[in-house]
């Protein structure tokens, strides 16, 4: 197996988010691979896959991730179903982080309760996440 074929999920990522100046590069027995994504939470979600499928340290790929929007951590389109606390959980890893994504969102929610599915919310940082990581 190709370590291309091994980190297939982890390019099949990379494709999903659009990310640009993408390159693979196989050599020495390591994967080299970079790009560029738009925001932090899709960076995550690849170096998380990375590690789910090499193990908490991979010895054999080395990932550039960069990322081109630090304004904000990830947009969520509203569904059927969805409340802030259950948005903040799915981002944040916490329910009471409905607080942050409310007030990330004045400009178009009055009120923590109601939210319509289509709206598009924006996503803070995490607490102690750097932007610029």
């Amino acid at each position: 197996m190709s370590l291309q074929d091994k980190y297939r999920s982890v390019l099949n990522l990379g494709e999903k988010f659009n990310a640009r100046d993408g390159y693979v590069e196989e050599a020495d027995g390591k994967l080299r691979i970079g790009g560029t994504v738009e925001t932090l939470r899709q960076k995550d979600m690849m170096w998380d896959e990375i590690k789910r499928v090499g193990g908490e340290n991979p010895y054999d790929i080395e990932a550039d991730i960069k990322v081109s929007n630090h304004s904000y951590y990830a947009k969520h389109t509203v569904e059927s179903g969805d409340s802030l606390s259950k948005i903040a959980k799915e981002y944040h890893g916490d329910p009471m982080a409905y607080k942050a994504i409310f007030a990330a969102n004045t400009d178009t929610l009055e009120d923590p309760n109601k939210i319509f599915p289509g709206q598009e919310l924006v996503i803070p940082f995490p607490e102690g996440r750097n932007p610029n990581s």
